[in-house]
Order: structure tokens, then C-alpha cells, then sequence
């Protein structure tokens, strides 16, 4: 305890540090405040938005304001949406790949174009969002004027949204995008475990306290999977310039065990919804397809769980074959000089490191499964639905991935200071150079 406070002690001694910790808190109080405004002409307290599916899942990351009828009802999600569309367009199309092979104006070039895409994202989910899920009953004003007015107001709260990450980016402490996000879930986990308590009475103490071991391993577990990498070394020729001998040392390529993230989880939650939509509109006339549209609306069945896994472990190949490129990595690395022991540079390189990227792919895509299908398992368990989100699936992998990052940052931060209070010492006398073979 006392090593915390001390730790807690230097970040808040570091002046840049400690202005931009109370910045990213501006931010985020601002940006919970705003969860928490209305849409003009709604009655919140009216509406009544599902807690499972991909409904529920969105409300979880907007921290509630997505059952509110907030003007941040929809959040970054469509600046997400907008982002993800212009990935896979950079991978697919030439155009895009030019753009982005041209450095700085490049990457200036796909932000507008993102942000472009960003309002049309916004306005057509905007108009679903209000049409689908705000009840007439809710309603203040005519439909019309209503849908009409809020179109606007939800694209404003969106760019505002994503102006407030990208300050926090700048001027505070994280990625500004990802922290959101977070803020939204963690908004609402003392109100789950808050739930959970009173669910369990004064008797089911014991219960509770198991409960949040168990939240602990998992939390631990998560943690491993973010950062467990196959490090792959790489030898770099010597050169000789003038009297000196230039490189010569031997690096490692980290290569994720897993490296598509969460994006596997929200591809795979975005379409297990179609197979109780499309088969509740046969559900008068088939009893089959009655039992299919039963089975799939409830995220606990082991029919449901068995296809969201495999749906999981599928997204997770394609999207690491799409974010990772071994031909470029191996071209980069023959540019530079460098070289895998043992393995010719070029081709070789490329399909050596594909070969291996293969092979943890496939266990990082499993345990990836297994955490997104806790939630139903703690759920089996008696585990009430809001609680046990946080067990598992996009929720606790968002958590951790954001917290993991803004943890190296002040690290970073800490171990700036740490070199220039040796400086000032006057300890360090010379530096000698030195090659690492």
C-alpha cells in the first residue's frame, strides 16, 4: 500500500502528467454529463430498450445513454462503424492503399474521409435508431418533427463525441476513442455489482464474495490473452560506417496472440441476431422455425453459444489475415538489413511468419471463444444478466486492452523521469557504446 501511494505520489508530481490526468477527466465528466441530456420532445422513462443482443451490447458501451434517448444516445459507435469501413476498404481497394503508403497527408486524407463517412453513418443510424426503438408513447411532439429535429441533434452529439476522444487523445492521457468506450461500461458496473449484492440477501454473502473471485481470475485471464505474444528473433547484419561497426544486434517480432482484439466479438454479436429474425417471420407456419427463433433469442442456449463461438473463431482468422500482412513485414524487414535466423530472407520469411501466425492463431481464437461465452455460462449460474456481462465477451476485453494501454503511458511518463533525475544527479559519468549480438 505504501509503494502505491508513492507511485500515486510521482504521477501527480509530474506537471505534464498530472495536466493531462485532470484534462482526460474534464473530458469524461463532460462526456457522462451529456449521456444524461435527453433528445428534445422524448420521455426517457418511457422507453424500453432490450438489455440482451446487440441492442443490449450497445447500451452497454454507451453507458446507458442508448436506452435513454440521449443526445449521445449513439455515441462513437457509428465513428467505430466508419473506421472499421475504411480498413477493410484500405485493404481491399488500391486507391486506399495508395493513400495510406503516403504518410502524413495520407493518413490526413482517410481521417476526412472518415469523419465524411462518419455523419452519413450517423444519419442513417440515427433515423433506424429512432424509428425502431423510441415508442410512440415516448413521444412529446409529432413522430415527424421528432425524427427530423433528433437526426440532427444525434449527428451533432456524435461529432462531438468523437471531437472529446480525440482531445483526450491529444491533451489527455490514452487513446480517446477506446477510453469512451470504456467510460461507458465501467459506468455501469457499481450499479451490477450493487444488483448482485442486494439479489443475494444477507444469506448468499459467501456467494457474492466467490463471485467476485471468480471475476478476479477472469479479469486475470483476460489480461494474459491481451498480452501474450510469440516473439519471433531477428538478426540484423553488421555494417561497417567509417571507424564505427553499425548494427549487428538481435530483435524480437512480437507477433499477438491475439491480434484481432475484439473486433471478432462485435462482427460475430452483429449477426447472431439474424437467425431469430429470420426465422420469426416462419414462426406461424413452422413450428420449427418457432423453436429456431426461441433458441436464438436467448443468449444462454447451447445452440446459440456453440454458433457464436464458431462464428468467433472464423472473424478471427479473417480479420488477422486482413491486419496482419507477413509479405510486408518481410519486405520491411529484408529493407532494413534484417533477418530470422535460419530462414532465407524474401518469400520464406513470409511464409514463415504466416506459418506461424497460424498456429497461435488458432488457440488465441479459441480462448478468444471462451471468453465471449462466459457471460452465458455465469448467467446459467445464477449470475443476474448485468453482472454477468462483465465476465466475459467485448466488455471485460475493452476494459482490459484500454486499461493495459493507459497504464504504459504513465509508465512511460514515470520512467521518463526517473532518466532525467539520474541526469541531474551528476551519477552518470560517461557512456560507453556498445554492440548486442
Amino acid at each position: 500500500m505504501k509503494r502505491f501511494l508513492e507511485t500515486i505520489k510521482h504521477i501527480f508530481a509530474i506537471e505534464e502528467l498530472r495536466t493531462r490526468i485532470l484534462n482526460t477527466l474534464l473530458f469524461i465528466t463532460i462526456f457522462r454529463l451529456g449521456s444524461y441530456v435527453a433528445l428534445p420532445g422524448v420521455e426517457p422513462d418511457q422507453m424500453n430498450v432490450s438489455s440482451a443482443g446487440l441492442l443490449g451490447l450497445l447500451d452497454t458501451f454507451l453507458g446507458g445513454a442508448f436506452s435513454k434517448a440521449s443526445i449521445f444516445a449513439l455515441g462513437i459507435m457509428p465513428y467505430i462503424s466508419a473506421s472499421i469501413a475504411i480498413q477493410l476498404l484500405t485493404m481491399a481497394l488500391p486507391y486506399f492503399q495508395k493513400m495510406q503508403k503516403e504518410g502524413e497527408s495520407g493518413r490526413k486524407k482517410l481521417n476526412q474521409i472518415t469523419r465524411v463517412l462518419t455523419i452519413v453513418v450517423t444519419l442513417v443510424q440515427g433515423t433506424a435508431y429512432l424509428n425502431t426503438t423510441v415508442p410512440d408513447e415516448a413521444l412529446l411532439v409529432s413522430r415527424s418533427m421528432f425524427t427530423i429535429s433528433s437526426v440532427f441533434v444525434l449527428t451533432a452529439g456524435t461529432m462531438f463525441c468523437m471531437w472529446l476522444g480525440e482531445r483526450i487523445t491529444d491533451k489527455g492521457i490514452g487513446n480517446g476513442i477506446s477510453m469512451l468506450i470504456m467510460i461507458g461500461i465501467v459506468s455501469r458496473f457499481p450499479g451490477a455489482i450493487y444488483k448482485e449484492f442486494v439479489s443475494r440477501g444477507s444469506g448468499g454473502i459467501l456467494i457474492f464474495v466467490l463471485e467476485i473471485v471468480a471475476l478476479y481470475f477472469v479479469i486475470m485471464g483476460a489480461v494474459m490473452l491481451t498480452q501474450a505474444v510469440r516473439r519471433i528473433p531477428i538478426q540484423y547484419a553488421k555494417q561497417v560506417v567509417g571507424n564505427r561497426v553499425m548494427g549487428g544486434q538481435r530483435q524480437y517480432l512480437p507477433l499477438k496472440l491475439n491480434a484481432a482484439g475484439v473486433m471478432p466479438i462485435i462482427f460475430a454479436q452483429a449477426l447472431m441476431f439474424i437467425p431469430s429474425l429470420g426465422a420469426s417471420y416462419f414462426a406461424e407456419k413452422s413450428d420449427f422455425a418457432s423453436n429456431v427463433a426461441t433458441i436464438f433469442a436467448n443468449y444462454t442456449t447451447w445452440q446459440y453459444n456453440l454458433l457464436f463461438a464458431v462464428l468467433i473463431i472464423v472473424f478471427t482468422f479473417f480479420y488477422t489475415a486482413i491486419s496482419v500482412n507477413p509479405q510486408q513485414i518481410a519486405d520491411d524487414m529484408k529493407r532494413g538489413g534484417g533477418f530470422i535466423p535460419g530462414v532465407k530472407p524474401g518469400q520464406q520469411t513470409s511464409e514463415y511468419i504466416s506459418s506461424v501466425l497460424d498456429r497461435i492463431t488458432f488457440p488465441g481464437a479459441l480462448m478468444l471463444a471462451v471468453v465471449a461465452t462466459l457471460p452465458a455460462f455465469a448467467s446459467l449460474l445464477g449470475i443476474s444478466t448485468d453482472f454477468a456481462h462483465f465476465f466475459g465477451g467485448t466488455s471485460l476485453l475493452i476494459m482490459v486492452g484500454v486499461v493495459l494501454d493507459t497504464l504504459q503511458q504513465v509508465e512511460s511518463y514515470l520512467l521518463m523521469r526517473r532518466y532525467e533525475g539520474l541526469m541531474k544527479s551528476g551519477r552518470v559519468k560517461g557512456r560507453t557504446e556498445s554492440v548486442a549480438i
